[in-house]
């Protein structure tokens, strides 16, 4: 059998398993492509290895090795020919994640205000970054939720995101200052917006991109001095979604009891795959990182953890 078979029947596993699986898609294909043309009928540890080598770049070599070895792993569960390359091969690196920074309300306020000079003025552009950016601050969506919303995902019971980052749809509660901002929203869009479904859209008509949001959210940043010059590290357009895991939790007190039912709560509203993702927003928790750092103290000292 061709090894491209294979990896077409281990994608459509993934898939019917909830996993988008579009870039880990596309290194298997190249891998198929490579082992075949060499005549490949099994998966061998030297060849993924070689494969993976081309990379450009030793980052790209890990990663490209890693979901070849995911392949490998289940090959060989139904055939132990297939052979499984070792783990660390290029080196063991987890790129770190980027240290957060935890807006206040009173940043949120400024960007929301820079964001209604964004041009054109006299346009839907500028609202729609402004209530854009309020809503991912409220809410803790991901940029690329709050761009694809219709006006139809907006319920009386919350927002409905559909099908996203883990092909999963789940409705989120929104408080109602933020229903009552989207209704503002809504009623400017209606008149000048556009014949488009979706909710958020710029002067051209069309729904924002990710990047476009992205940039533009930087810019406003520097611009209310948030950011330094280009080239500094600063808030990023994901800190909002960081800043409302924060500030939620933050809220618990310090009965872990409380965090921990909060924390289940919480991973399901943003939507994580795993309990861990929610979990690291401890890290960047200064409260709770403070009240984590008393009670392993006490406890070293044999007091009350």
């Amino acid at each position: 059998m061709l090894m491209i078979t294979n990896v077409q029947r281990y994608v459509a596993i993934k898939r019917g398993l909830g996993y988008k699986f579009a870039d880990q898609e596309q290194m298997l294909l190249k891998y198929a492509g490579f082992a075949d043309a060499r005549g490949d009928e099994y998966t061998f540890a030297d060849r993924m290895i070689e494969w993976a080598s081309m990379a450009p770049s030793g980052q790209r070599s890990r990663e490209w090795l890693r979901v070849a070895r995911h392949f490998a792993i289940s090959m060989h569960a139904e055939d132990d020919r297939n052979e499984i390359p070792p783990r660390d091969v290029f080196g063991r690196a987890k790129r770190p994640r980027p240290r957060p920074h935890i807006l206040t309300p009173s940043d949120v306020n400024r960007i929301m205000e820079a964001a209604l000079s964004v041009p054109p003025v006299a346009s839907i552009t500028p609202h729609t970054y402004h209530h854009l950016f309020g809503l991912l601050a409220t809410t803790g969506l991901r940029v690329s939720e709050g761009v694809a919303l219709f006006y139809t995902d907006i319920t009386p019971d919350g927002l409905m995101i559909r099908e996203t980052k883990f092909r999963k749809t789940r409705l989120v509660p929104i408080h109602d200052s933020t229903r009552t901002a989207l209704a503002e929203y809504l009623t400017l869009r209606q008149r000048i917006g556009g014949p488009s479904p979706h909710l958020f859209v710029l002067s051209t008509g069309e729904p924002p991109d990710h990047a476009t949001v992205t940039r533009t959210f930087v810019r406003l940043a520097r611009q209310v001095g948030l950011r330094g010059p280009q080239g500094e590290r600063g808030p990023r357009l994901h800190d909002l979604r960081h800043s409302f895991a924060v500030r939620s939790l933050e809220q618990c007190g310090s009965d872990r009891a409380t965090i921990n039912r909060h924390m289940l709560a919480l991973s399901t509203y943003l939507g994580h795959a795993c309990l861990s993702d929610t979990y690291w927003y401890l890290e960047a928790t200064p409260v709770l990182v403070q009240q984590i750092a008393t009670a392993t103290e006490a406890f070293r000292e044999g007091g009350a953890a």
